[in-house]
């Protein structure tokens, strides 16, 4: 492995980070959006004027929660993989913290939930956390997100290399 690799292995990684944020920034918005509407539309307890101002809040909830995500994301990518301490899919999981804020405060009852859910996602009360980030609603972001891992790896396994040849 010599600095062929390394380059090779650290444009695959820029080239699939890239990806992510533009998939996350496009879809993160609508998935948040029609998961809210759908909690919402099984509760069913608002008047058609609360519905209005719970939607106009969860959408700048929505907006929010995109820009917070993306701006991590990007900050993420913008570190050293080695001291990279998340994943892109950990960060995507954090989206739903706005929009929860906000059915929260509209009285919005927490949904039943499965036991790995509870455990693992402990404050969603909504079951809004996406288990994949091709759960957004952009079939690349799976396999985007795969060869985001598999650079990373290269690029980590290709400075090891470096080091064990010194």
């Amino acid at each position: 492995m010599g600095r062929d690799d390394d380059l090779a292995a650290r444009e695959r990684l820029s080239v699939a980070s890239d990806a992510i944020v533009a998939g996350v920034a496009a879809h993160l918005p609508s998935y948040l959006a029609s998961e809210t509407a759908r909690v919402l539309d099984a509760w069913g307890r608002l008047s058609a004027p609360e519905r209005a101002r719970v939607d106009a809040e969860l959408a700048a909830a929505v907006e929010a929660a995109t820009a917070r995500v993306v701006a991590g994301l990007q900050s993420l990518f913008g570190v050293d993989p080695a001291e990279q301490g998340a994943t892109p899919l950990e960060l995507v999981r954090g989206a739903t913290r706005e929009p929860t804020d906000v059915l929260r405060a509209a009285g919005v009852a927490p949904v039943v939930r499965d036991e790995f859910d509870e455990r693992h996602w402990p404050d969603d009360d909504y079951g809004l956390t996406p288990r994949a980030v091709g759960d957004l609603g952009d079939p690349q972001l799976g396999p985007e997100l795969l060869a985001w891992g598999l650079a990373k790896a290269r690029v980590l396994r290709t400075r090891a290399g470096d080091h064990d040849r010194r």
